[in-house]
């Protein structure tokens, strides 16, 4: 009931909020930014991956822990990273550009990495036992764009700009609103998978954190090299750092029907939140200060 009922209503929502505040040229100016795509898909795509494997092998995980923590790195950008993105001061268009663009990838990328890291652990693996991209969960991948992410935000800009029923005040009410139901999610999830998370804590605990850690600097670190702006940055960093858990969780029980591997995804599903709720509070402190100039 929680997870196929309360979390998708409380995303849509969270979605429906960020539709108020956004208008259609922050997605033309997001596309039109090509480095700000480009940078932030080879972030979640390659950098996130090569970052778990490092992690993985420099802690020596065991090969179950090791392929569920490539699964989970290898999943697209969480749909609460556009929420965060937008708590943040970050661009939220770009985010959810990335979120979108990395879930069609994610078809073929996903079982290309999953697929290496078997062969690399076994020597050669049966072409039998291999992920195909026709085993991906297509309507579970593009039915949650599309009922969970892009009707919310279409209602939401259709509300505020074409037929102007919610106002700014409306808007800052729907917004705390949303950031009550994202607070909810992090704790629901840890209620809900609590034995899971503390059994599985001293075998990944540190390495999902490092991931998370590391994946956010490494996105920020690239859209420097890009030279984007701080909005831009916040995006990448935060659409690398946050990972589509429930994806990862159904490709350990349902392709493989291994519950340990899923323990890499459902520990991630915890430390990912609270490690952008860091990021989002040192950034909000940071401008707050005036140590960060914005544009």
């Amino acid at each position: 009931m929680i997870d196929t009922l309360f979390l998708p209503l409380a995303l849509a929502f969270i979605m429906f909020s960020l539709g108020l505040s956004l208008r259609v040229d922050d997605f033309r100016t997001a596309l039109g930014n090509w480095r700000g795509v480009a940078f932030g898909m080879l972030g979640q795509v390659v950098l996130v991956p090569l970052i778990a494997a490092m992690i993985g092998l420099g802690l020596g995980l065991s090969e179950t822990m090791l392929l569920g923590l490539m699964i989970i790195a290898a999943c697209p950008g969480g749909v609460s990273s556009a929420f965060l993105t937008h708590l943040a001061r970050g661009n939220t268009a770009l985010s959810l550009v990335l979120t979108v663009s990395s879930s069609l990838l994610a078809l073929l990328s996903l079982p290309f990495i999953i697929n290496t890291v078997l062969d690399w652990q076994s020597g050669g693996v049966p072409a039998d036992a291999l992920l195909q991209p026709g085993d991906m969960p297509l309507g579970k991948l593009l039915g949650g764009l599309l009922l969970v992410t892009t009707l919310p935000i279409l209602c939401g800009m259709l509300l505020r700009l074409r037929f102007k029923l919610i106002g700014e005040r409306g808007e800052q009410v729907v917004s705390k609103f949303a950031t009550g139901f994202f607070v909810a999610i992090v704790i629901v999830t840890f209620a809900s998978h609590s034995e899971t998370i503390l059994t599985g804590l001293p075998q990944v605990g540190t390495a999902t954190v490092l991931l998370n850690v590391l994946t956010m600097l490494g996105g920020a670190l690239l859209a420097w090299a890009a030279r984007l702006q701080r909005r831009e940055t916040i995006a990448i960093a935060m659409e690398c750092g946050l990972q589509n858990a429930g994806l990862g969780i159904f490709v350990a029980l349902s392709l493989f029907e291994l519950p340990e591997l899923a323990v890499p995804s459902v520990v991630y599903a915890l430390t990912m939140n609270l490690g952008a709720i860091a990021f989002l509070f040192i950034v909000r402190s940071r401008r707050a200060a005036g140590w960060v100039a914005v544009p």
